[in-house]
């Protein structure tokens, strides 16, 4: 499958990228690539587009759009499912919900411009505002430009494309450059639903020098980010006057686990939750603090249920866990979890590459603070158990890093719960559940260096728009 350029008048520059599995190497497809001019191109097609309100998209023709897009997804919905298995590696079972998830939220986007609009702002309350009516209208906030990362190669796109289409704001998409066709099937099904040219871009381009230089254009209103923080801060850094942003970055989720907790239910969560896709979710179960009291109960459940999980091939329908993204990967998470051990750790099970970019599910007793699995977003299926004694001490060193998002508390206690909940930083704190939790309506938004501005749908769609007041003075 080939996918050739998106963007009109743009040359092709000559070179095309080759997307292979991550699990077998095999070949899934290619994209054509664009250089400097084909990226320039890209942005004055997009400027050039919101500069005439002529052109802009009526309300009814974009949710038409949506509509269509949504049901053709629906009606491909398994070849679209096994195009992200293959190119991303995630299991067919998560793809399959992802997918599901991705045509949900095309429709929260159909419900946002069905519900969100303006206000009316109070006038005649002195002298100064008599004989006037004040409005605010929703109107699009301009050129979208917008850099995905690999570990939902689907579900990412829809939200950060879909609101702009639903908004009206021409959008640019770099996908991963290890999943880019799920980008370029969506950005064709717009086509076909009826989306003129030039609305939506799907792009690959040659180097990331091309790629920074598309982040400073000052044709950008919007730049919408998701990936590591060093890249998402040093990006954001070389924005032109005047754009607006929004990053989406990692953390290294915490669970606190009290003596109360009940650990049938919950463990299988957290299991789930740290191991999900390989452990590369931004919000994956990373660091799980349990009571001394319990800490061999909740190491023991967690191991065996790591050692249950079937690792292999992601097209399969009793896999649980398939590969990494790339071979350095696996190879970074292996010399991460070797000096963990190296620094006192405990491995409990896994700490080991497997055939085909696989890495065996891994638990850790009781790292060391300073070692990269306490400090840093791993990336991958390990989870490490620290005990502790005293919860305020555990809430200390669960809020120690500079990175925060979503956390979690098990208990049975509210008080606990509240009190837990009150002092970790995160944006988000579940009770009762894993830390990848998430639905796509909610907001999504990591604090300190995990991220800046809030995700989910409406308020992404909230962020590609300006309310504009109108003011009318009257003679009555």
């Amino acid at each position: 499958m080939h996918y050739p350029l998106q963007v009109p008048q743009a040359k092709h520059s000559g070179k095309i990228l080759q997307v292979n599995s991550p699990y077998d190497s095999s070949s899934v497809g290619s994209v054509d690539v664009l250089d400097a001019s084909g990226a320039n191109q890209a942005l004055q097609n997009a400027a050039d587009l919101f500069a005439d309100k002529s052109q802009w998209l009526p309300a009814e023709q974009r949710m038409h759009i949506l509509e269509k897009t949504a049901t053709l997804m629906q009606e491909r919905y398994d070849d679209l499912v096994m195009l992200a298995v293959t190119e991303g590696g995630k299991p067919l079972l998560d793809t399959r919900i992802e997918m599901t998830r991705a045509i949900d939220g095309i429709k929260s986007c159909i419900e946002c411009m069905r519900t969100e609009s303006g206000t009316e702002i109070p006038m005649g309350l002195n002298a100064a505002s008599a004989n006037r009516i004040a409005f605010t209208q929703k109107e699009a906030r301009g050129v979208v430009l917008a850099f995905s990362a690999f570990n939902h190669p689907i579900n990412l796109i829809i939200h950060q494309v879909a609101p702009a289409i639903a908004t009206g704001c021409p959008v640019i998409i770099k996908p991963a450059s290890d999943t880019p066709l799920s980008a370029f099937a969506f950005a064709a099904l717009l086509t076909e639903a009826g989306l003129p040219d030039g609305w939506c871009q799907a792009i690959a381009i040659e180097d990331l020098d091309i790629a920074g230089n598309m982040v400073a254009d000052k044709r950008v209103d919007f730049f919408s980010f998701i990936g590591s923080a060093k890249v998402g801060w040093m990006l954001r850094s070389r924005l032109a006057a005047g754009t607006h942003c929004a990053l989406e970055h990692g953390g290294v989720a915490p669970v606190i686990v009290a003596e109360d907790a009940d650990l049938n239910d919950i463990l299988p969560l957290l299991s789930k939750g740290g191991l999900y896709h390989a452990g590369q979710v931004c919000v994956s179960v990373q660091r799980v603090f349990a009571h001394a009291s319990i800490v061999d109960e909740v190491t023991n459940g967690l191991v065996s249920l790591a050692q249950q999980a079937t690792i292999g091939d992601p097209t399969q329908e009793n896999t649980d866990i398939g590969p990494l993204i790339r071979p350095r990967e696996v190879e970074r998470i292996d010399s991460w979890v070797q000096e963990a051990i190296d620094e006192g750790a405990q491995l409990l099970c896994g700490g080991k590459p497997l055939a085909n970019n696989c890495y065996a599910t891994t638990i850790l007793l009781n790292p060391s603070p300073d070692s990269k699995v306490s400090r840093q977003e791993i990336f991958g299926p390990v989870i490490c158990i620290y005990s502790y004694t005293d919860l305020d001490n555990a809430i200390a060193q669960a809020n120690s890093l500079p990175y925060a998002f979503q956390a979690s508390v098990c208990t049975k206690n509210i008080d606990t719960a509240l009190y837990v909940s009150k002092q970790l930083a995160a944006a988000t704190v579940m009770v009762n559940d894993h830390t990848a939790f998430r639905v796509d309506w909610m907001p999504f938004a990591g604090l300190r260096e995990s991220g800046y501005g809030t995700g989910g749908i409406p308020y992404t769609y909230r962020d590609m728009q300006i309310e504009k007041l109108t003011v009318i003075r009257t003679s009555v």
